[in-house]
């Protein structure tokens, strides 16, 4: 019988994470308690809330328990505690390197503007990478239900900041709403400032919003991605142009894109080549942080170890960590599977 390892010690990279989903369950009850904030009992229920997202009303019922959890969020402290918070679970479950995803435009009320919040963000960063050892980067993202102009202020901001611990320019929320090709200038401006591009694509539509991230905002990694499944030609295409697509199994399931965690088609992706990196998403909403989708791999679609620590070489090599942090890493995870 095969020795099978802990995952939580196998070395990984965390490559879709979004920032108030980041945070932990008690977190946002003592939050929620400091601001006299109510909170519905699918946030209070010490269960994740049931979802479906592939329907309009899905959706909203998403997006406003994401809302009221992020307007928990109103001082620097409480912006250093969830970034700490989120970095300290990482370390737990095996992550070297995690960026961090965030539109900080959604944080500016609370937090003295636009400028001030992503400052205020990545001095957080900054910190408990420092506290916990782990390497922590940011994305921005721009918000597709935004108009255009938005994202383009957003790129430019992100890209002034790349000194500072911004990696990649993404872009988030509905699928079904607003082209792809509306966001490529905002993309043009990140990837002239050296930024990675990171837009979600392939989850709550088909391959053809992939192909939108490929064609029009030149992804060079693609937040989910799976649909890609549906279309052999576009996982060759994926495979041969090595796009990094950020598979989160627990999320697609809770959000109703797949049935049961053994329809995700991760075994499609693998097999054809397609480079993944397993991610928690919204950890808050869905319940379960980033080893437990290596656990998903193992359990519901027969990944052996060494399978898993291929996974793992994966996520390293699709990030933006620095080459002797990805050797590091690297090293770890060959050393995890002669254990």
């Amino acid at each position: 019988m095969e020795h099978v390892r802990d995952v939580t010690d196998l070395p990984k990279a965390h490559l879709h994470l979004h920032f108030t989903g980041s945070m932990r369950p008690t977190t946002l009850l003592e939050l929620a308690d400091k601001y006299g904030v109510h909170l519905p009992d699918a946030l209070t229920g010490g269960e994740p809330p049931k979802l479906r997202a592939t329907d309009e009303r899905g959706w909203f019922r998403f997006q406003r328990l994401y809302d009221i959890a992020r307007s928990c969020l109103r001082a620097p402290e409480d912006i250093q505690r969830l970034v700490r918070e989120a970095a300290e679970e990482d370390v737990r479950d095996g992550s070297g390197w995690l960026e961090i995803q965030v539109d900080p435009t959604s944080y500016a009320p609370m937090l003295g503007g636009l400028i001030p919040a992503l400052e205020i963000i990545l001095d957080a960063v900054e910190s408990a990478a420092r506290e916990t050892g782990l390497g922590m980067r940011v994305l921005v993202a721009a918000n597709r239900m935004k108009h255009p102009l938005d994202a383009r202020t957003l790129a430019r901001l992100a890209v002034r900041y790349a000194d500072r611990g911004v990696v990649g320019f993404g872009l988030s929320n509905d699928e079904r709403r607003g082209m792809a090709r509306d966001f490529d200038r905002a993309f043009a401006i990140a990837r002239e400032g050296g930024l990675l591009a990171a837009p979600h694509g392939g989850e709550l539509t088909g391959p053809s919003s992939v192909r939108d991230c490929l064609d029009d905002l030149h992804a060079t990694r693609i937040g989910h991605g799976v649909r890609a499944a549906e279309d052999p030609r576009l996982l060759k295409r994926l495979a041969e142009r090595g796009i990094t697509c950020e598979v989160c199994p627990a999320s697609n399931v809770a959000l109703g894109v797949y049935e049961k965690p053994e329809d995700v088609p991760l075994r499609t992706l693998y097999e054809a080549g397609v480079p993944l990196a397993l991610g928690a998403d919204d950890p808050l909403l869905f319940g379960s942080r980033l080893a437990a989708q290596y656990e998903i791999a193992r359990r519901h679609h027969g990944f052996t170890d060494a399978e898993l620590a291929e996974l793992a070489r994966q996520s390293i090599r699709g990030s933006a960590a620095p080459e002797p942090v990805k050797s590091q890493l690297l090293t770890g995870v060959d050393s995890w599977l002669a254990s």
